[in-house]
């Protein structure tokens, strides 16, 4: 447990928390949505910092992340709690259990990450699994001594974060994959409890910082899934910056929406293709085999460049960051 950072103290030993777009005004002994943040004698606390609740070596293309050394491995962590309750949350057993149980994790150290991280061959650290803006803290620790030792951050994140708060760990992240889950507000309030425009806002913040931003958008048969909004999921990420890669993943059916089938091949072919018409460089499928979704191609001659299969690297030809037969420059960071 440690103080949280960005809150207010107001009247009567309440405080605001201005950590995520919600600014939760918390009363003695409560916490904020996110569940693991708990105002106790009107301070506000971290109940998660140190306390891992999921730690696993995986690929950095299971983040996904396909731009920034492609076939490395990323140490991944995560916490108990999220400031989101997405009804088709993979993994709702710890993103939604502080808000329900007590705090579950494994007591660890900065340190301890950073030096498991090295030892087990990591070129960077992943908060990933559940929401890493709620164990910010935490993150930013870990981030900062990950950073002095070489390692690349990388938050896979919803963005429901305030600016203050990503403009101060702006320096430390690597890279960043944003899970932009609809262009509706309708449905973020419905199926994820938040609402669109912050997250857009923290998007084009990212952007303007500096970090490297892949986007992840998961469709779901009758909520997200018409080509209009399809199309204007691309626009808006072809106005971040057409070197923006674009996931786009497979719906399975999960937690609170187990009676929504899942999301046809024909649909994820569908949206790539429509990414791409809108000039986007490198858009991909996901949580679905499909012909040419995970391969990286050059946006100039078409060539492949990177084939994958799965969360693995079968070949990759790029070289100084350029397509070997035409010599442009692909984005990204790949030695």
């Amino acid at each position: 447990m440690k103080e949280a950072w960005f809150y207010n103290q107001i009247t009567n030993n309440n405080v605001e928390c201005f950590l995520c777009p919600h600014n939760c005004k918390i009363k003695p002994g409560k916490r904020g949505l996110c569940g693991v943040r708990e105002n106790i004698e009107g301070k506000l606390y971290s109940l998660v910092y140190g306390k891992v609740i999921a730690e696993h070596i995986d690929p950095v293309e299971k983040k996904p992340i396909y731009h920034i050394l492609p076939g490395s491995l990323s140490y991944s962590i995560g916490t108990a709690g999220c400031n989101l309750s997405c009804r088709n949350c993979q993994n709702w057993q710890i993103s939604q259990s502080g808000k329900k149980f007590p705090i579950q994790g494994n007591d660890t150290t900065p340190e301890e990450i950073v030096k498991n991280a090295i030892e087990s061959g990591c070129k960077s650290i992943a908060y990933t699994y559940t929401e890493p803006t709620i164990f910010y803290e935490f993150a930013y620790d870990c981030a900062a001594l990950a950073k002095s030792k070489g390692l690349k951050n990388i938050f896979v994140t919803n963005g429901y974060i305030n600016s203050e708060p990503l403009q101060k760990i702006a320096h430390l992240l690597d890279a960043c994959n944003v899970d932009l889950k609809s262009f509706r507000e309708e449905t973020y309030r419905k199926i994820c409890g938040g609402k669109l425009e912050p997250v857009k806002n923290s998007i084009k913040l990212m952007k303007k910082l500096g970090i490297w931003v892949e986007i992840t958008t998961l469709l779901i048969p009758k909520a997200n899934d018409s080509f209009e909004e399809i199309a204007d999921i691309a626009g808006f990420i072809k106005g971040l910056g057409e070197e923006t890669p674009w996931h786009i993943s497979a719906f399975w059916p999960n937690y609170l929406m187990t009676e929504i089938p899942p999301t046809p091949v024909s649909l994820l072919n569908k949206a790539r293709n429509i990414g791409i018409d809108k000039g986007l460089k490198y858009v991909y499928t996901g949580n679905l085999p499909t012909d040419e979704g995970e391969n990286t191609y050059c946006y100039n001659c078409k060539n492949l460049l990177i084939e994958r299969q799965g969360f693995s690297i079968i070949k990759n030809t790029v070289k100084n960051n350029k397509c070997p037969h035409c010599n442009v420059k692909i984005d990204g960071i790949f030695q």
